[in-house]
């Protein structure tokens, strides 16, 4: 089940039509053309549980999975028993993006559209970006270094209130975002290879490889450490991320000349035959990455652990053990997050890092 990134994006008025290209099950590929409006109102949920955009539903259930056991002994009970929602809330941030016109920009950031050197010059914090860039243009060309610091932020919050429903919502949705990060074509305008004549690289980067070859891969990436400046750090994930978006375009070029028409074959899974991208030319293209795929995977889990880490420590390092069998009932929750707000507005003389 694959979809190259459909960013709303793509349909710059009103009245202009979008060109959407997603795989379905079948992984055929389907060009819709359809009105804007249209399609996010009547098909949006439809297509959302057909596709499986970014590092492919797979991938983001193995990073979350895995981002647990970089955890201390403190957090690691809590998280594991609830490994299994963590993998499949994992998802849910695309599940929600046909639906919500809010939430797409939140997977990618288009930094050449901002300027020469965006990701070295724009503002970190996402009260210093609105200062000088509109909503419209954070909509259009994306926001995910920002969100992701934004998602961190509530999630440290919800742990001062010991919100366990929330804390476990955040924290599986702040996967995702962590996770897209880590992949380079969420960090270009050319996104799926369609300025380069390239269109599919996105499903086959993210996807195809993950699903072949994670087998390959090792994920003990050690234990989680303390990020004194989550912003910073999300901005610096995303220029490492971004300087390796030549490299992905530049090795399927080079793969494509060596295979040509060979490029697509056909795999029988239960009773579907799907057309996909070969393995040989999967293959031939993941050692020209050399371990690129792996890597990338491996940031996402180690990032992840240590962005829970954080948000558990600045929170005061709540006792989670003691949230094993107990959920707060509303009241409780009611009165913490009164507690937190007084104290949010008596703080004084907070680092720029810390003002959200």
């Amino acid at each position: 089940m694959i979809c190259h990134n459909i960013r709303k994006k793509d349909c710059k008025g009103k009245g202009q039509i979008w060109i959407c290209q997603v795989w379905l099950h079948s992984n055929y590929e389907l060009l819709c053309r359809l009105r804007k409006g249209l399609f996010l109102l009547i098909l949006g949920p439809f297509l959302a549980a057909l596709v499986a955009p970014n590092w492919g539903f797979f991938g983001h259930r193995l990073i979350n999975r895995m981002a647990v056991f970089t955890l201390p002994p403190e957090m690691i009970g809590f998280y594991k028993k609830h490994v299994a929602y963590l993998q499949e809330a994992s998802v849910n941030p695309d599940r929600r993006r046909y639906a919500v016109p809010e939430e797409g920009p939140r997977h990618y950031i288009d930094l050449e559209k901002y300027g020469d050197s965006a990701a070295w010059k724009l503002p970190r914090t996402l009260g210093e970006a609105r200062k000088i860039l509109t909503d419209d243009t954070l909509q259009t060309h994306g926001s995910l270094p920002w969100h992701l610091a934004r998602v961190h932020g509530s999630l440290r919050d919800a742990f001062a209130v010991r919100d366990v429903d929330r804390i476990l919502r955040l924290s599986a949705e702040l996967g995702h975002y962590v996770a897209d990060a880590h992949v380079p074509l969420h960090t270009t305008t050319n996104y799926d290879g369609q300025l380069t004549g390239q269109v599919g690289i996105h499903a086959l980067w993210e996807s195809r490889l993950p699903e072949l070859f994670h087998e390959r891969y090792q994920f003990w990436v050690g234990s989680a450490v303390y990020i004194p400046d989550v912003q910073k750090y999300a901005w610096d994930v995303v220029q490492g991320t971004h300087l390796l978006v030549d490299s992905v375009l530049r090795m399927e070029r080079q793969v494509r000349a060596r295979f040509g028409e060979e490029k697509y074959g056909f795999e029988t899974k239960g009773k579907q035959t799907a057309r996909v991208v070969a393995p040989g030319y999967a293959a031939a293209y993941h050692a020209a990455l050399d371990g690129m795929v792996e890597r990338q995977m491996r940031k996402s889990v180690r990032t992840l652990g240590c962005f829970w880490y954080t948000a558990w420590v600045d929170a005061g390092q709540p006792d989670l053990k003691a949230l094993l069998d107990y959920t707060p009932t509303e009241e409780e929750l009611r009165l913490r997050r009164e507690e937190l707000a007084k104290w949010k507005a008596k703080r004084f003389g907070a680092r720029p890092h810390e003002q959200e």
